[in-house]
């Protein structure tokens, strides 16, 4: 299908929505005839980023808006739940453009029949988690759907913070050497939901691995600032495989990890082994990639492991300029492979 063409004969599928190459087909359809796309010079929409910019000329900051839809499913998993992972999702989005978080909208979908103690519930978890993020709820929709023309509820939010207009953290900008971290093992989440759903019985005490990355990022600041961070993205849908060819198209380098340096728990690479699933595409809800200064790696390294959430973090890879645009992994047994794009989540429903 052409980006300039109607979809006549093809039809949405789950995949379209799952952070591979077959949503950026969806984002690029819906998105094309879009007149404008950004606010004076600030990040838009062209750039698919974590969210947008629109610069405070006069008073040398930028306001950070990001959107997201959080649908998931079991609402309730190991780890958390829907209103938990909603907050995350929409602050951990501002963070990974260097914003302080400041405040969000939330719209709340409900279908008809839905138990009033579930949404209790998520709720709860839903205001405690933003208060624990220190973000204000400012706004907000609530819509009910008739019976059977949705699936229990879906909550979606706009997030708002600001930052330094001369803070650059995007995705187009990986720079030569620079160092891969990543916060912490990958592919948690996904994997913790898959083995909660019904007709797999998976017995397993993995917990998804959403949270705030609120400390995380908050005790880089000084590096943020003197821009020695040059790119973050959490990898949620996609996982890192969908986040790394991200940077590497937008930047035009090329991005090299060490297989045996990235961390994946015992159990998310058995689960992953009995299902045939790769944990380099599987999402994290609170792991973080950065690209570093190579001369600050470390340094930011061990800043991040200072913090409980980043205690496991690893640096698992270098930026090059050669054979740019693509993402290779170095092997255990000393081969070279390409990390290729997903062309969709293969656990769908998980954020």
């Amino acid at each position: 299908m052409s980006m300039n063409e109607s979809p006549k004969s093809e039809v949405i599928r789950l995949a379209h929505g799952a952070g591979g190459i077959l949503q950026e087909e969806l984002i690029r359809f819906i998105t094309k005839d879009i007149e404008f796309k950004r606010v004076l010079t600030g990040i838009g929409i062209e750039e698919l980023d974590d969210g947008a910019t629109i610069p405070l000329e006069n008073y040398h900051k930028e306001i950070v808006v990001t959107a997201d839809g959080h649908t998931v499913f079991p609402l309730f998993f190991p780890g958390g739940d829907l209103g938990k992972l909603s907050i995350c999702g929409t602050v951990n989005d501002l963070l990974m453009m260097g914003a302080d978080p400041v405040a969000l909208t939330s719209s709340v979908i409900i279908e008809e029949g839905f138990e009033f103690e579930k949404l209790e519930k998520i709720i709860r978890s839903f205001n405690e988690t933003a208060k624990k993020a220190n973000i204000a709820i400012i706004a907000g929709d609530t819509k009910v759907m008739p019976k059977n023309s949705l699936n229990d509820i879906i909550i979606s939010t706009s997030g708002i913070g600001l930052k330094d207009n001369h803070v650059k953290i995007i995705d187009s900008g990986l720079k030569g050497n620079d160092k891969i971290i990543i916060t912490g093992s990958i592919g948690d989440h996904g994997t913790a939901l898959m083995a909660k759903r019904e007709g797999l019985n998976i017995s397993t005490d993995l917990k998804s691995d959403v949270s705030l990355l609120s400390d995380t990022i908050g005790i880089l600041k000084n590096h943020i600032k003197k821009n020695h961070i040059h790119a973050m993205k959490d990898p949620t849908r996609g996982g890192i495989s969908g986040a790394l060819n991200h940077w590497a198209t937008k930047s035009d380098v090329s991005i090299w990890i060490e297989e045996e340096s990235v961390p994946i728990k015992k159990q998310v690479r058995a689960i992953c082994d009995m299902l045939g699933l790769d944990p380099y595409n599987i999402a994290s809800e609170g792991r973080a990639l950065l690209a570093v200064d190579p001369n600050f790696a470390d340094e930011i390294l061990n800043l991040i492991r200072s913090v409980e959430n980043g205690r496991d973090a690893q640096i698992i890879g270098q930026v090059k300029k050669e054979n740019p645009k693509r993402v290779l992994l170095e092997t255990i047994v000393g081969g070279t492979r390409f990390i290729d794009m997903p062309l969709g989540e293969p656990i769908p429903r998980i954020c």
